[in-house]
């Protein structure tokens, strides 16, 4: 069984409402998505494709790669099929494996109880073949192995990823309540930002969209700044397929030394540990950091930038009061300083979103853990159109 060179269904898997943007990102890389839902897109190809998409795609959670589908009704008749695999064509003898699954069966009350068959099934494989067996654990960092498990339906998949693309390796210092990495980079690819006009983000927190958006417009990939991907750890991995992917993308890297990335916040700290989080991106000398309240953010004039907030949402009662006059002095700074720039606010609170008094263009669905979000767009006309407000 040559893993490396047989095709099969890949299932790139992203946070709920992120389809859309992963979506865009596949084609871009040349592939053609066989099917989208709301949490991941569907396509063919090789292992090698996987090493590909983990390294470029900036919205994705998880790289599958299906290796066999079969009919279990329950955790006896998954172990029977699964003992027979071939386990040692894809584990190293003297690796780790680790098992995550997505299981809804009705002989199964817990997810670990299946994860725990297909282990034995591997293990018992191993022992009678070779009278040895591969270490094991909840680690992500070495060879992963995936079950989907759907009434009877059974899809065996290597998790190529390890542990999620979601974060973007630069985030050393989280910061307070920060955006996911691949969460931020979706809303930036929702904006339509050209990537050469300014781009200014008050109250930018641990600054993960404003590092994003460095890293988008010049085109540095997500695999830049990871060094370890479970498929790594596969039997017949070939260092050379991930050692010329990764040159192509120190190649694609782009120089704008124009471009003007404004990031600021009223906290010292936080703005220490967004310039932190930027110099681990290889970024920090491309985004002009300032400690300020909102409204001094330095605003370029004759320019037809983003202008993008996202503010605290308020989740008790006291908070939410609070945020309201933030909410209205954020749309008087839209209205008064930002014009000729679109606006753009990243909120799961649309009360406080009303608070804002201009009327939007456009109102995005996103999710944010549990939340349900809008990343709401504003054009800020110069000149003689007016802004509409609400």
């Amino acid at each position: 069984m040559q893993i490396f060179n047989t095709p099969n269904r890949i299932i790139v898997t992203c946070s709920n409402r992120l389809s859309p943007y992963l979506e865009m990102e596949i084609k871009q890389l040349g592939y053609t998505p066989l099917r989208i839902f709301k949490t991941g897109v569907e396509l063919t190809g090789k292992l090698q494709d996987c090493i590909k998409l983990n390294l470029n795609l900036r919205c994705a959670s998880q790289i599958l790669f299906s290796v066999k589908e079969f009919v279990a009704f329950n955790a006896d008749e998954l172990y029977k099929t699964l003992v027979d695999f071939e386990w040692e064509n894809v584990i190293a003898l003297d690796g780790y494996f680790s098992i995550t699954s997505n299981v809804n069966n009705e002989t199964i009350t817990n997810n670990l109880f299946a994860n725990v068959r297909v282990k034995d099934a591997i293990v018992d494989r191993f022992r009678n073949k070779t009278g040895e067996r591969p270490n094991s654990g909840p680690e992500l960092n070495k060879t992963v192995i995936h079950l989907y498990w759907q009434d009877e339906n059974a899809e065996l998949f290597l998790d190529t990823s390890g542990e999620t693309l979601s974060k973007h390796g630069y985030r050393k210092i989280p910061g307070k309540a920060p955006m996911l990495e691949s969460l931020a980079a979706a809303t930036l690819l929702a904006t339509n930002w050209d990537r050469k006009s300014a781009f200014i983000n008050p109250m930018c927190g641990s600054s993960t969209v404003a590092i994003e958006a460095a890293l988008l417009a010049t085109n540095r990939k997500p695999g830049l700044l990871r060094n370890n991907y479970a498929f790594m750890h596969l039997v017949g991995y070939n260092e050379k397929m991930y050692d010329d992917e990764y040159t192509k993308l120190e190649q694609q890297v782009i120089d704008l030394p124009t471009l003007k990335i404004i990031a600021t916040d009223i906290s010292e700290d936080a703005v220490m540990i967004a310039k932190v989080n930027a110099g681990i991106a290889g970024v920090e000398e491309m985004i002009e950091f300032a400690v300020c309240d909102f409204e001094k953010t330095n605003i370029l004039e004759n320019e037809n930038g983003i202008v993008y907030f996202n503010p605290e949402y308020g989740d008790r009662l006291g908070v939410e009061k609070e945020l309201e006059a933030t909410y209205k002095r954020i749309g008087d700074f839209l209205k008064q300083k930002c014009k000729g720039y679109t606006g753009y606010i990243f909120t799961g609170n649309l009360e406080l979103a009303k608070k804002i008094g201009l009327k939007p263009k456009r109102r995005i669905e996103f999710f944010t853990s549990k939340i349900d979000c809008r990343l709401l767009s504003y054009e800020l006309y110069a000149g003689s159109k007016e802004i509409k407000e609400e």
